[in-house]
């Protein structure tokens, strides 16, 4: 019978599970898993990565596009604490990553050996599951139990530990088996009961003005089509989260945009506060969507709950049905039992013009500072800005802080999908640099930009480095106004005023791109805008556009406490 080392083993299996692409930085303790894939003929391409935290959110973007397990590799001690910002965004964002974070061996543990450290108990509370391999014979079997955890019911992100000594033990080949479909995600989808499918659909039917809000899950369960076909049906408004961007088209008269304390508006709100009955699909209800659970109105609005995860359903709203499945499943079975009863079904006619009136409030404040010629420039006008330059099919990755509350409320995505990826777990900052990688990867054929802002541009500017030696064709916009611009508006807005270590200096982020290679523009005056925002943009290699721009304190950001 045939062997494998241990490192042999694990690449293999990760190649029998479709993966094309790891992320990762090396170790000492990497040293034999990265043999293996030097030697070994396994089609995946490694992306050296000058930071484990970028290599953790170069895979995360890279799931989220591609339906593809994401996946990052660092080595032991310091490697292993670098990672974990990542793993906790995917996780808590339902996105598959696989982890592998190499280890001291099994044998010198507990003996002071340089980077060593526990784990198993480390990454336990930051992901769906996790496992330190302490036998090679165990590769095999352990790693399609990674990737089941990974993509079936609420999918997230897993970790496994590799010690040296397991990379360097033996395998029976025979034991290297995989299930493909396991390498995508949703991969094993789990259907509604059928009789929870009879009460939605009673109570949906039975409310006067039904509204969906949608989060994640239907753009990661690829349910848009059902999304639409029923709420064409049911003529109901839908919003979206700001991770649910793309459930649905911008232009469709149905879509009222995204609504929240974060990138919401009073007049979307609207639409909430005249919906008799909310229905979630793929969405937590957290405090960012419902404002602090106010829109919808707790024990007022009625609640029909759609989440692949049964925990989340009832847990902040009194819920008259919930309906535990996968999105698609899920909206497809409701559409077939209300299609079942279409003559009987009568709906008002009115949510298409209520929704085109909220949008046209909304965009006509919006468009009044967009064409503004002061100086800074105002966010308005480098979002309006950019659905000029940008074609269709773009993905934009948006940091927090300046960033997301424009880019979610205003830009407007006309085709399905995953075009927008915001960080909307934890909002770290230096996310949307190195995740512009992953979505290279995952969809090379569209034009990936990252709007970050300065704070966040000093994260991550080191894989600057990695997007030149790479070659990769991306375009990073940088919002500079000097400061740490989300805490300051919060010191504005709810403390007085009392500004406390939040400003920093200016930097020339256009000259540090161009020590890096990159090909830059820096843009202070508005008239210049769309020109130097259109040349970088259709650049055949890596740019960066470097925008003065007015402070997020005295701008009019569609955040509501702000606004309040």
């Amino acid at each position: 019978m045939n062997k494998l080392s241990g490192a042999e083993a694990f690449v293999r299996m990760l190649q029998l599970h479709g993966v094309k692409y790891l992320f990762g930085l090396c170790g000492d303790t990497s040293l034999p898993l990265y043999d293996a894939l030097y030697r070994l003929d396994h089609g995946m391409t490694h992306i050296l990565t000058r930071d484990e935290r970028s290599a953790a959110y170069m895979a995360d973007a890279y799931a989220r596009v591609s339906g593809k397990v994401g996946v990052c590799e660092g080595p032991s001690g310091g490697g292993a604490t670098y990672i974990l910002p990542g793993l906790v965004e995917a996780n808590e964002s339902s996105i598959a990553v696989l982890c592998i974070t190499t280890d001291v061996s099994v044998t010198s543990r507990g003996r002071y050996t340089l980077t060593e450290l526990d784990q198993e108990t480390l990454f336990r509370p930051l992901t769906k599951w996790n496992r330190v391999i302490d036998k090679a014979e165990d590769i095999p079997k352990l790693m399609r139990e990674a990737f089941t955890h990974m993509t079936t019911d609420r999918p997230g992100s897993v970790h496994i530990g590799l010690p040296i000594d397991v990379q360097k033990d033996w395998v029976h080949e025979d034991e290297v088996w995989a299930e493909p479909a396991m390498g995508t995600y949703p991969s094993r989808r789990t259907a509604p009961n059928l009789a929870a499918v009879t009460s939605a659909a009673d109570a949906i039917l039975s409310a006067k003005s039904p509204m969906f809000i949608c989060g994640g899950g239907v753009v990661i369960s690829d349910a848009e089509e059902e999304l639409r076909a029923i709420a064409e049906s049911l003529r109901a408004p839908v919003a979206t989260t700001i991770s649910g961007k793309g459930s649905i088209a911008d232009n469709h008269p149905l879509a009222v945009g995204v609504v929240g304390s974060n990138g919401g508006t009073s007049a979307t709100r609207g639409i909430v506060e005249r919906a008799d009955m909310v229905i979630f699909v793929g969405c937590r209800a957290g405090s960012v969507t419902t404002e602090r659970w106010r829109y919808p109105a707790p024990n007022k609005t009625r609640i029909v709950h759609i989440d692949a995860d049964p925990t989340v359903i009832g847990v902040n709203y009194p819920t008259e049905v919930g309906l535990v499945g996968d999105a698609r499943l899920c909206l497809g079975a409701l559409h077939e039992e209300m299609a079942r009863r279409r003559p009987h079904l009568s709906r008002p006619t009115l949510a298409a013009a209520h929704v085109a009136k909220a949008k046209e409030e909304k965009f006509l404040a919006f468009q009044a500072l967009a064409q503004s010629n002061e100086k800074p420039i105002r966010p308005e006008r480098i979002i309006a800005e950019l659905q000029v330059v940008l074609p269709r099919d773009a993905v934009i990755i948006a940091d927090p802080g300046t960033p997301c509350p424009y880019l979610s409320a205003y830009y407007e995505f006309f085709e399905t999908g995953r075009h927008f990826i915001s960080n909307r777990a934890h909002g770290a900052l230096g996310y949307s640099l190195p995740a512009a990688v992953g979505a290279f990867y995952g969809r090379p054929g569209a034009k990936c930009v990252a709007v970050m802002g300065d704070g966040s541009f000093g994260f991550a500017c080191g894989e600057m480095e990695t997007i030149v030696r790479l070659k990769i064709p991306v375009t990073l916009i940088v919002i500079s106004n000097s400061g740490f611009g989300w805490i300051k508006a919060g010191q504005k807005h709810g403390f007085s005023q009392n500004y406390y270590s939040v400003d920093f200096s200016r930097t020339d982020h256009s000259k540090v791109a161009e020590a890096f290679g990159l090909k830059s523009w820096s843009v202070s005056d508005p008239a210049d805008l769309r020109r130097s925002l259109r040349e970088a943009v259709g650049y055949g290699g890596p740019t960066l556009v470097d925008i003065i721009t007015q402070p997020l304190e005295e701008a009019c950001a569609p955040v509501s406490e702000w606004i309040a």
